[in-house]
């Protein structure tokens, strides 16, 4: 007898699970990407937990028939396609008919549909081992899909979802993907009860970014467009000097559906060249329309990754696209050389005496001028009778004793450029690196706030409101206790901002530099920490400490530098940062001798 054996559909249903239903999110994409192909104008997310004990969308489609709505639950059952040939005509979202098997594979579904032409709705629910039940009841037209305790007979996959803001913050990401492209469409996200987004239909894409991204990010785009006859793309830009650090707001996509390009990423790259430092990316939004013969977007369960024919061609035109968008929109001081009209400036020759202004005087400077010294040409009739001068004059003669046997800190300390500081040691002189050697402070100063009560806090005179964009409101939600801890003062503000009322001490409170320290937790905060709590924590401990030296303020004085190098070398280790890199140097007599 052989040893292969055909899986009953319901184990082959939960392994194709595994692919198409990841995380809550992935059931949000499925179920509102099968609302905007049943031609739906209003599709409302609601969402309990993240996700794990309710997802629904309902929407006011198409509806489906009672039979229909039994085997939209049977594994590759679709109206989409129905030879090899349509495979090459797909675009709609979906098309395999994997998506609803999967998630009925791994939770409670309950689906209530009608079309218009029907009186009554159909009830269909599908619990355990996928045993479907079906029924009449009273429905508006459209489909309502509720998806309950999602992974309950898997919980190794529920285990290894993330806290709720994380995988909220998945569900925000796949329902902006969606919802961008649609303008038309109304769409309402709501969590635990509270609305997050409320999407009128938009009389244009712009509308539609701005009422998702916010006016910071729609303020900071412009513009591209190009027609030729392998592809046609428009969409949007971000403005050189908008570049963040901070990955977001770079989204691609192929005739109205997302996907994920690094090739193409590349392209935009390339274009902004020489324009943006490194380690920033610009945002964008583009749409590419294609002949869909042309594109193979059955190559990822997710269809999160396309297949283009003709992918070099279009790499250089995107290319060339952004990069003359970029010259046409001049960012910086823009030259005017339309002289109509304009004030007409005198041709100045030899003879340009005639139009000097007047010129600004200059004061007679003595420098060896003191007043403590009695002049030889001062006159006792310039003097008050009563006056006794000389008394005057031996204490101006004892006035410099103030400063003797006084040694100054200051004077055994060089600050260069606001970047190193120089001071003799018995072998030559000791260069430190001013960065480096605040953020070996700083990492040290972490590390003991970290198994502490916190890390003091430095008010903001004026606190600081940020956009951060709701995916990212929901990071400092769930890193709230880290940040307090560390000394941060974030409270959230709405739906997509947060009001910074103070920072560790040694961080700048200015509005500019908040801004950029905002950014940059946004960075850190987004990066999978999922090694040892050791490991984790020096990792936090590092990356905050390189960014509490960038923000710090420069050193005042040479006061402040002297105490710097007196902090420094407190630490355990004053040689090296955390990271590795040197932070003192030190130039023997012997060196500084072959340079003369």
């Amino acid at each position: 007898m052989g040893k292969l054996k055909v899986l009953p559909a319901q184990i082959a249903n939960m392994i194709a699970a595994g692919e198409v239903v990841q995380r809550p999110a992935s059931v949000v994409k499925e179920l509102m990407e099968n609302a905007v192909d049943a031609g739906a104008t209003q599709v409302n997310v609601i969402i309990s937990d993240a996700g794990r004990t309710l997802i629904q969308v309902i929407d006011n489609g198409c509806g489906m028939s009672p039979a229909d709505a039994v085997l939209c639950f049977e594994r590759h059952a679709t109206s989409k396609i129905a030879s090899a040939e349509d495979l090459n005509d797909i675009l709609t979202y979906g098309f395999r008919g994997e998506a609803l098997a999967s998630i009925a594979a791994v939770a409670e579904i309950t689906l209530k549909t009608r079309r218009a032409k029907d009186e009554t709705a159909t009830e269909v629910r599908v619990g355990d081992f996928g045993q479907v039940r079906s029924a009449t009841v009273s429905a508006p037209v459209g489909s309502n899909f509720a998806v309950r305790n999602l992974f309950y007979n898997t919980p190794a996959r529920r285990k290894f979802l993330k806290s709720d803001n994380v995988e909220l913050k998945h569900i925000v990401e796949e329902f902006t993907r969606v919802a961008i492209t649609r303008p038309d469409i109304t769409f309402t996200l709501t969590s635990n009860g509270r609305e997050m987004y409320v999407l009128k239909s938009a009389k244009s894409l712009k509308f539609r970014v701005l009422d998702l991204l916010g006016d910071n990010v729609v303020g900071d785009i412009v513009d591209i467009e190009a027609k030729t006859s392998v592809v046609n793309i428009r969409g949007f830009i971000g403005r050189p000097d908008s570049a963040r650090k901070t990955l977001g707001n770079q989204y691609f996509f192929a005739n109205g559906r997302y996907f994920r390009s690094a090739y193409l990423h590349k392209a935009v790259m390339k274009a902004y060249e020489e324009m943006i430092p490194d380690g920033v990316t610009p945002s964008y939004f583009i749409f590419l329309e294609l002949d869909p013969h042309t594109i193979d977007v059955n190559i990822h369960p997710t269809k999160t990754e396309i297949k283009f024919e003709e992918d070099s061609v279009i790499f250089q035109v995107i290319c060339a696209c952004v990069k003359e968008t970029l010259g046409r929109n001049s960012f910086g001081a823009s030259i005017d050389f339309d002289t109509e009209g304009a004030v007409e400036l005198p041709q100045l020759s030899t003879s340009f005496e005639q139009y000097r202004g007047i010129e600004e005087p200059q004061p007679a400077i003595d420098p060896n001028y003191n007043p403590f010294e009695r002049s030889s040409s001062s006159r006792s009739s310039d003097i008050a009778p009563n006056y006794d001068f000389s008394r005057q004059v031996d204490k101006s003669q004892n006035y410099g004793k103030l400063f003797e046997e006084r040694t100054l800190p200051s004077t055994r300390v060089l600050t260069i450029q606001g970047k190193y500081i120089i001071t003799p040691v018995a072998s030559g002189i000791m260069i430190v690196n001013i960065r480096r050697a605040q953020e070996r402070i700083m990492y040290d100063k972490i590390i003991k706030t970290m198994g502490s009560d916190g890390h003091v806090t430095q008010t903001a005179l004026f606190p600081v409101q940020v956009q951060v964009g709701t995916q990212n409101r929901l990071l400092f939600d769930d890193n709230s206790g880290l940040l307090s801890q560390l000394g941060f003062d974030i409270a959230p503000f709405g739906t997509d901002t947060v009001v910074v009322n103070g920072v560790p001490e040694g961080y700048s409170c200015e509005p500019g530099k908040v801004e950029r320290l905002v950014s940059d937790l946004i960075v850190i905060l987004s990066e999978e920490h999922n090694s040892l709590p050791e490991v984790m924590q020096q990792a936090i401990a590092e990356r905050f400490a390189m960014l509490g030296a960038v923000n710090s303020a420069p050193l005042g004085s040479a006061i402040e530098a002297q105490r710097l190098i007196d902090t420094l070398f407190a630490s355990d280790n004053a040689e090296i940062t955390s990271s590795g890199r040197r932070i003192i140097s030190i130039v023997p007599v012997e060196e500084i001798d072959k340079k003369f």
